[in-house]
């Protein structure tokens, strides 16, 4: 996992996280921070390893990580943050070692994982990523659910993927 921790590492990663950290500190719920990213990176891999798919472990780690990156620009500047984040993978990745394919396919990913490309259009990556993303959210057991905006249809009632 060379790559990831090149990642990780990465000055524009950890600045870009701190200030997100920072910007976030006063919210209530689904927080963007390394603990976040780690679990998705985590579920995606489990999902990848149970549907016996053909993706490296640093490719999804990688797109785990850099997805919500982008928030503090949301926050800041109201860029939509898929848009934000897969602007600051453009720069990480490659630095980090991945090739320009790889880093095509990180970036198609993020772009798509808040649902704004039709299912059938996504990469495999972008549908792991979306389903991990949200499938890691604890909505039953947080004590800011009633102030959350996602509908109650997509708040998570339970463990299910």
């Amino acid at each position: 996992m060379k790559r990831v921790n090149a990642i990780l590492r990465h000055p524009l990663f950890e600045r870009t996280l701190r200030l997100l950290d920072e910007l976030e500190a006063e919210r209530a719920f689904c927080r963007h921070d390394l603990t976040h990213l780690m679990d998705v990176a985590r579920l995606m891999w489990i999902d990848v390893l149970e549907k016996g798919l053909a993706l490296e472990r640093e490719t999804v780690y990688a797109a785990a990580l850099l997805h919500d990156l982008g928030r503090a620009e949301q926050i800041q500047l109201g860029i939509p943050h898929e848009q934000a984040s897969a602007a600051l993978a453009e720069k990480i990745l490659p630095d980090a070692g991945f090739t320009a394919e790889e880093t095509k396919t990180v970036i198609a990913a993020i772009r798509c994982h808040r649902g704004s490309a039709p299912a059938d259009a996504r990469e495999m990556l972008g549908e792991i990523l979306y389903g991990a993303d949200k499938a890691c959210r604890l909505c039953w057991r947080c004590g800011a659910r009633a102030a959350c905006n996602w509908p109650e249809e997509r708040k998570n009632a339970g463990i299910a993927r």
